[in-house]
C-alpha cells in the first residue's frame, strides 16, 4: 500500500469522510481524536505492519469491546466499507486485483465481526484471542489452475 504514512494517511482522511457522511457520521459523533491513528496501527499491523497496535497497548480484545453494545447494522457497515473504498480509491491506494481482493476481503471480514460484535448481548472474550494477520495470499486468477 506504500508504508505506514499512506495507511495512516488512508485512515486518516477516510475518518474525515465518515464525519460528513448521514448514515455512519452519528456512530463516530464520540469519537476519540486518535481513532484514525489506532485504526491505521491496527489494520497496518494486521497486514504485517509494525505492531505499533499491541505495542501502544491495544489488543484484538479491546478492539471487539469497542464495537460492543453499539447495535451496528448492515446498512451501516456496508456504507463503512463502501466509503472506505473510495476514499481508498482517492487516495491512490494500488488497484491491482490481488492486492484489493486481499484489502477488501479484510474490510469485508472485520466490519461484519464488528456488526456480530455489536449485537445485545454478546459478551466479550473471555481469553485473549490473537491478532489477526492477513496477508495478500497468493495471486490468484482463473489461469491459475
Amino acid at each position: 500500500m506504500g508504508g505506514e504514512s499512506r495507511v495512516r494517511a488512508l485512515f486518516e482522511e477516510f475518518y474525515r469522510r465518515v464525519a460528513l457522511d448521514p448514515l455512519i457520521g452519528p456512530v463516530f459523533a464520540a469519537m476519540d481524536p486518535l481513532h484514525a491513528r489506532k485504526v491505521a496501527e491496527f489494520v497496518g499491523q494486521v497486514f504485517g505492519g509494525p505492531p505499533r497496535y499491541t505495542d501502544g497497548g491495544g489488543t484484538h480484545t479491546s478492539m471487539i469491546v469497542r464495537h460492543m453494545g453499539r447495535m451496528l447494522t448492515k446498512e451501516q457497515r456496508a456504507r463503512w466499507v463502501a466509503l472506505l473504498i473510495e476514499t481508498a480509491d482517492h487516495q491512490g491506494v494500488p488497484d491491482d486485483p490481488e492486492f484489493r481482493a486481499a484489502f477488501v476481503g479484510y474490510l469485508e471480514w472485520g466490519s461484519r465481526l464488528a456488526v456480530m460484535n455489536s449485537a445485545e448481548g454478546v459478551a466479550a472474550p473471555q481469553d485473549e484471542p490473537p491478532m489477526p494477520r492477513w496477508d495478500w495470499g497468493p495471486p490468484g486468477g482463473p489461469w491459475n489452475g
